[in-house]
């Protein structure tokens, strides 16, 4: 197997997990994940150190990200729906933890991106703070102080926001669900 494959086996899902925090689209992250490898055929060969292989991929991703963000016109602020955040979720076997996820992956998606970037990287890629440095191009106390407001943003919401319950539970009528004998 080629250098490139093996890259490509070793990376591309978590790649594309932090791509999808980034964009909030799919489709847009499927896009520029295949960018950065497509960077990486064409000057993947300076990198002296391969060992940091992970780091550059992430690092040339996120460096894409930004510069689309800035060519574009308008950034459009799309919600996560609910295949996007399926595909960034491992499936569980606990209901209710799943559907804290879910709401936790929404929650993620909402952040400003200064701290959805640190927060996908630390918790969802498990990236150390100096990788995310690396990665994101800023100081690591930079990176400890974006994760920390981050997490707070998050906790806040997470307990101010009802929990996710089914959309049939929410539904239902007072008194539906009372026993009725007859």
């Amino acid at each position: 197997m080629s250098e490139f494959a093996e890259l490509v086996d070793a990376y591309y899902q978590a790649l594309f997990r932090f791509a999808v925090s980034l964009t909030r689209d799919a489709d847009r992250a499927a896009d520029l994940v295949q960018q950065t490898f497509c960077i990486w055929a064409t000057k993947g060969s300076q990198l002296r150190d391969r060992t940091k292989a992970k780091t550059w991929l992430f690092t040339t991703l996120h460096r894409e990200f930004l510069g689309q963000r800035r060519r574009a016109e308008r950034f459009p602020e799309e919600e996560l729906d609910e295949r996007t955040a399926a595909a960034t979720v491992a499936p569980e076997n606990d209901a209710d933890r799943q559907m804290d996820a879910q709401r936790a992956l929404e929650l993620l998606g909402s952040l400003d991106e200064a701290y959805r970037a640190p927060v996908s990287l630390f918790y969802l890629q498990q990236h150390s703070y100096k990788e995310i440095a690396e990665i994101l191009d800023i100081p690591i106390g930079t990176v400890m102080s974006r994760l920390s407001r981050g997490k707070e943003i998050l906790r806040r919401q997470m307990t101010a926001a009802p929990s996710s319950v089914p959309k049939n539970v929410l539904q239902l009528e007072p008194g539906a669900l009372q026993h009725r004998h007859g």
